[in-house]
């Protein structure tokens, strides 16, 4: 790789640190090998150098809540509608779209196996970096069970988009748990209440404390761990008991279950893009009227929880949970979130909260000396706009993961300095 060095950049770090005006970066085998103030440098022979003045640097957003596989508004049908062949080109698409958009990390959460993530690393495609929960672990009835009251056939096994495994009692969630970490999942998905896509009410707990404890137990004993769709208070404190990592959404948390949260640690992952995004477009895309209005219930609910959860210090994380044409949204959950956590604390819940949610603090997250070069440059101030990022096409000017450029609109300098 080609040393690459960034100049004159107003750098936001990650950390929730103040920015820093007139910093340069030099990036080499994929990595930050050195940062300091603007001045007189020997960059040597070999460098490309990018001038990002009047621009901000950023460490590569994280979506920790995406869905490769949610190419369809009706999750249902689309296994019905397309061949698995077309499931899975247009979720190469959706990868591809999500790395333009600025986000350089990808935690799937549910319904692409591991090839995806592979095919990213081998470089046949182009996305962000990917962790893959494969199918998601259901019970009958449960969220991911999509069968209709009057369909008596056994749950399909789907091979890709919106992968679901139905699984009851000790025995069958401790064997579909083994299944998944076979095949190479990076973390385990499971479903502890109601959906706003799905017929049964919000606030259901589902699973058993016992079936969890299985679950959460296979994981850790293969170093992985499992995170949870739950909306529900009485869903949130069995996965507290249970052991679950991340509670996902969250959205009718009250302040008593937060606060068991917080005790043992677990990582909050709000998502209120999709809300957003089907409050202004769910009717013109024929969504029923019966989960529209779930669903504009967990919006009008979405920022009181996360509200809560702020005042209550417990770890805020980042998704946006978008399907279909939904994906090209992804920025917009900084937006909504900043609403509560501020700009700063929006981007640091979708850049180093994050990594440490994937326990990749190590290598992502913050911009630092020997961390990945992940980075993205905004023509702007996001902090005074964080709506800037949502027009990336031309607002995300330069797009580096792992030290390789994927996007630069910047005229490289080659003048080197003296």
């Amino acid at each position: 790789m080609k040393k690459i060095v960034l100049k004159n950049a107003k750098l936001i770090d990650g950390t929730g640190k103040e920015p820093i005006l007139g910093v340069s970066l030099v990036i080499e085998q994929g990595r930050i090998k050195e940062i300091f103030l603007d001045g007189a440098h020997n960059y040597g022979n070999d460098a490309d150098i990018i001038d990002c003045k009047g621009q901000t640097l950023l460490p590569g957003l994280i979506d920790a809540h995406m869905h490769t596989g949610a190419v369809d508004t009706n999750l249902s049908e689309q296994q019905r509608k397309n061949f698995p062949s077309m499931l899975v080109i247009k979720g190469v698409k959706i990868l591809e779209n999500t790395l333009e958009q600025g986000f350089t990390t990808g935690r799937d959460a549910g319904g692409v196996d591991p090839g995806f993530r592979e095919a990213i690393k081998q470089k046949l495609i182009n996305g962000p970096r990917l962790f893959v929960s494969g199918a998601c672990l259901s019970q009958t009835g449960g969220h991911g069970d999509v069968r209709l009251p009057t369909e008596l056939d056994d749950y399909p096994k789907y091979t890709t988009g919106y992968v679901n495994r139905i699984c009851d009692g000790i025995d069958e969630v401790r064997k579909e748990t083994r299944e998944q970490i076979r095949q190479g999942v990076d973390q385990i998905k499971v479903y502890v209440s109601g959906g706003a896509a799905t017929t049964e009410e919000l606030e259901t707990s589902q699973f058993s404390l016992e079936e969890l404890k299985i679950i959460v137990f296979e994981a850790e004993a293969a170093d992985k761990y499992v995170m949870a769709h739950c909306y529900s208070n009485k869903g949130a404190r069995l996965c507290a008991k249970a052991g679950i990592r991340s509670i996902e959404h969250g959205n009718l948390l009250n302040r008593e279950s937060i606060k068991i949260l917080k005790e043992k640690g677990i990582y909050l992952v709000p998502t209120l893009a999709i809300f957003e995004m089907l409050y202004r477009k769910g009717k013109e895309l024929g969504i029923p009227d019966y989960f529209q209005k779930k669903a504009n219930y967990l919006r009008e609910k979405s920022l009181e929880a996360l509200d809560i959860a702020n005042q209550e210090g417990i770890k805020i994380a980042s998704g946006s949970d978008l399907i279909s044409s939904f994906q090209c949204y992804k920025g917009l959950e900084l937006e909504l979130k900043s609403k509560v956590l501020g700009t700063m604390g929006a981007i640091v819940a979708s850049t180093k909260t994050n990594a440490e949610l994937l326990r990749q603090e190590k290598d992502l997250g913050t911009i630092e000396e020997g961390k990945l070069a992940d980075l993205i440059l905004i023509n702007g101030n996001p902090l005074k706009d964080i709506s800037l990022i949502q027009d990336y096409k031309k607002n995300i000017t330069l797009i580096i993961k792992e030290g390789q450029i994927y996007k630069n609109i910047i005229e490289p300098d080659k003048t080197l300095d003296s």
